[in-house]
């Protein structure tokens, strides 16, 4: 169970008591008490929008992390690796493999009859990336036509295609806007090699958006890898075929490799970016705990002048729950507010790219902050949950009162 699913559990009966406290006490009463401190009522939204929007800046930051990693990865395509290799660049597969691989019944075939299995080689060149003149690792992988074809969101954008066995690259437009000399005519040397630049692609904003692909035969040859492959990624043609290749694969001791969807590597690869998740889990719970302060604040210091209403409310019959309900739902509506008011400060953001380390490659990746609807509902919900529990304890005070204490309030 998640933290919100947790939370939901604590805080259902408090909801449901606030809903029937509408039965009594119209909702417009609500309203009116708010408009009647407009500004402690702004002033309290405001304040609980700026922490509910460095919350949607982190959840947003980690989003665009994971997005931009797991979306890379088709549920249709099979990744092949070496067995125990944990990403392509600690895999190799030699050619014998591949031709197997390739030969194997229920690979779909391209327009030409050829299967469609892709062998790629993966490595990591180091150059200069703007604001780090010494260097970061960017991912270079050799390519074959197959490999467009399986991905068809890989669209060429500006300048041309790299020509077969050649030292002509195409890179990614988000890495080429990160990276130094890294735009169409340029070129730029790593070892003993000079590398030409002759177009940029985008990718539909996955981890090949990270990237420099080359002609797989050139790079293999120029990094002396000849021989090997760093995976295989092919197309089986249904459901079934896809179960045939992955048991054919396991049970061929030649092989000695492994098998599986090319979504769930790229979802493993998230592990990689705990260090985010870690961070954004920290600032959230922070940032909870103090939104809910803040609406406890709020509702103490909006109920101290009100204790004689409350006390006449009761008086007239209104029973304690009914009062706390009220309450409580008053303080539910101030930290939505609050969260409408948060996304609206956070919303510029949304779009922003930059990159960052994934631990698990040692390659930057970058990517975009992501406000979506989930991220949004998620916001909503947080503050949802704080509002209910931040309005609690000054229900509960208030209502708890003995009414001819509180008839003699001031």
């Amino acid at each position: 169970m998640g933290l919100l699913g947790f939370a939901a559990v604590i805080i259902s009966p408090l909801v449901i008591l606030a809903l029937l406290s509408l039965r009594r006490i119209p909702f417009g009463y609500i309203i009116g008490n708010l408009k009647a401190r407009r500004v402690s009522t702004a002033m309290s939204i405001l304040g609980i929008g700026v922490v509910i929007a460095v919350m949607l800046s982190m959840m947003a930051l980690q989003h665009g992390v994971e997005k931009a990693t797991v979306s890379s990865g088709s549920k249709d395509n099979l990744l092949v690796m070496r067995e125990g290799a944990e990403t392509e660049m600690s895999s190799w597969i030699n050619k014998d493999a591949g031709h197997v691989i390739s030969a194997l019944p229920g690979i779909a075939k391209d327009a030409h009859g050829q299967p469609l299995a892709a062998p790629e080689g993966v490595i990591i060149f180091k150059l200069p990336r703007v604001g780090a003149p010494k260097g970061a690792n960017i991912i270079v992988r050799g390519v074959t036509p197959a490999s467009f074809e399986l991905r068809p969101y890989v669209k060429l954008v500006d300048g041309r295609m790299f020509n077969p066995n050649t030292n002509e690259v195409i890179v990614a437009r988000r890495a080429s806007e990160r990276f130094l000399n890294l735009h169409p005519g340029d070129s730029f040397v790593f070892g003993p090699q000079t590398w030409k630049v002759v177009g940029t692609f985008v990718a539909n904003n996955t981890a090949f958006d990270s990237e420099m692909w080359a002609d797989l035969n050139y790079l293999s040859l120029s990094r002396k890898r000849g021989e090997s492959y760093s995976s295989m990624l092919v197309r089986p043609v249904d459901g079934k075929a896809a179960a045939d290749i992955k048991s054919a694969i396991k049970n061929d001791n030649r092989l000695k490799l492994q098998v599986r969807s090319e979504y769930d590597y790229y979802a493993a690869q998230t592990d990689g970016l705990m260090g985010i998740k870690i961070l954004v889990t920290i600032v959230t719970f922070f940032m909870v705990i103090g939104a809910i302060l803040g609406t406890m604040n709020t509702m103490f210091s909006a109920i101290a002048p009100r204790l004689r209403e409350l006390a006449t409310l009761r008086a007239l019959g209104f029973k304690r729950r009914t009062i706390i309900g009220s309450v409580v739902l008053e303080s539910a509506v101030v930290a939505l507010c609050g969260a409408a008011a948060g996304l609206l400060i956070a919303l510029p953001i949304n779009g922003i790219s930059t990159g960052t380390t994934n631990w698990q490659t040692f390659s930057e990746v970058a990517f975009s902050f992501t406000i979506d609807a989930f991220v949004a509902s998620i916001g909503f919900g947080i503050a949802f949950v704080s509002g209910v529990i931040g309005g609690v304890l000054p229900a509960i005070s208030a209502a708890r009162r003995p009414i001819t204490q509180a008839l003699r309030e001031i």
